[in-house]
């Protein structure tokens, strides 16, 4: 069994599968959502080796009698540090509980934050660490450049780097559905032709959007996170943060879409004038290097550049006030946007699982807003439940589905304020 978080990616493995085993008696089915389970469950009755599979559709089929896993030999978790992290954790968990204790275990990921570590610690049996380079290292062949931009001036430059000779494909990368969508028709309004690809896309538009990109038809894919994870595109030009990643490990998985199997590639990063300094801050540290600024174009905001040791004890550039907002992090507004984009990418395996998965999401949300009232009570930031006001509206349909799915582990039911 291989566990991939993503259609895309489970599809590419498959692909993978398919040709490696050409002379071989062997196989194998890749299940995911967003498409009528018809053909896989047919694939199944035939008897496979191999299933490659997205974790919501694969416990549906579960729970619908067509797989068993009592007799499993290899367990394969792709990605392990998104799998692990808190859109999936439990659906792993209950995958695992039908697994047999005597299997063989493989997590595979190019990066390993120390919490997913430590989760991972206790799933596995005294596991050997095979590590091909440095953990969490961007590859040399990436050219890694970083622009100091205003926030409301992003879009515009966005057009002027995509439309320079040297850009012949971009991936695009921006935080949530909505920017993704909202930057698309901003691009298609400047006459750059490009598509979005996210969770509420339907199957057929991601995998029509992926073809032309690969074909070279499409120059620009928007993207997030998640949907981009299985995106293998040859000779990607350019990566293009659009907005940096408060998680440091995201950069480095998202660069890591140019510049591979040897080739060069660039990656730019738009760093605004709020968080996103802390963030560079924090991507640099990970990375143990500098990220290079560049100043040549229309949109420069002129800040002082971030030291490798910034906001370290002293450090260069201790005593910048980016520094200081970055020592006094709230845990609370920390915590909020991470959910708040957590919310609304959850929507990526709702379809997938159709009922039995919504009500997973529903119970993802309440004990990720369960954590958000623990950072306020330890921040001591007020009562109960109080919260920052912007979780609310991201990420909105998906929240309410989930309180409607779930009891509230906050209100007990009194449907508060941030219910």
């Amino acid at each position: 069994l291989i566990l991939s978080p993503t259609r895309e990616l489970s599809a590419q493995i498959g692909d993978s599968i398919r040709d490696y085993s050409t002379h071989m008696n062997m196989h194998h089915t890749v299940i995911f959502g967003g498409v009528s389970q018809g053909k896989q469950v047919a694939a199944l009755k035939r008897g496979v080796d191999i299933v490659v599979a997205t974790p919501g559709r694969l416990l549906d089929l579960i729970d619908q009698g067509y797989i068993d896993l009592r007799h499993l030999e290899y367990f394969v978790l792709d990605e392990a540090d998104t799998m692990l992290d808190m859109g999936f954790i439990h659906d792993i968990r209950k995958v695992i509980k039908l697994l047999p204790p005597k299997r063989q275990s493989l997590f595979f990921s190019a990066t390993m934050p120390q919490n997913i570590q430590e989760l991972a610690d206790t799933i596995l049996d005294a596991p050997v660490t095979v590590e091909v380079e440095r953990r969490s290292s961007a590859a040399e062949t990436v050219d890694q450049r970083v622009y100091f931009v205003r926030q409301n001036e992003k879009k515009h430059l966005l057009v002027d780097v995509l439309t320079a000779p040297d850009v012949t494909s971009a991936l695009v990368f921006t935080r949530t559905k909505y920017g993704a969508d909202k930057l698309v028709r901003h691009l298609r309004k400047q006459g750059v032709r490009s598509e979005a690809i996210h969770g509420n896309k339907s199957q057929p538009q991601r995998e029509k959007a992926m073809k032309a990109f690969k074909r070279g038809d499409l120059g620009v894919l928007v993207a997030t996170d998640i949907a981009a994870r299985g995106i293998d595109v040859d000779e990607l030009s350019h990566v293009v943060n659009f907005e940096i990643p408060n998680i440091p490990e995201t950069y480095v998985h998202r660069i890591g879409r140019t510049g591979r199997a040897g080739a060069e590639g660039i990656a730019i990063s738009f760093c605004n004038e709020e968080d996103e300094r802390t963030y560079l801050r924090d991507i640099q540290r990970l990375i143990r290097r500098e990220v290079p600024l560049h100043t040549d174009h229309d949109y420069h905001l002129a800040l002082p550049a971030i030291p490798l040791d910034a906001g370290r004890p002293g450090g260069a550039g201790a005593t910048h006030p980016a520094a200081a907002r970055a020592a006094a992090r709230d845990p609370v507004a920390e915590e909020a946007e991470t959910v708040a984009v957590a919310v609304e990418e959850m929507g990526t395996e709702m379809d997938t699982a159709q009922e039995v998965g919504k009500a997973r999401v529903g119970l993802e949300v309440v004990e990720a807003i369960g954590r958000m009232e623990a950072a306020t009570s330890d921040a001591g930031q007020g009562e109960k439940g109080a919260v920052p006001e912007k979780v609310v509206p991201q990420g909105k349909d998906a929240a309410e589905t989930a309180i409607n799915l779930a009891p509230c582990g906050i209100c007990s039911g009194n449907r508060t304020a941030i219910c």
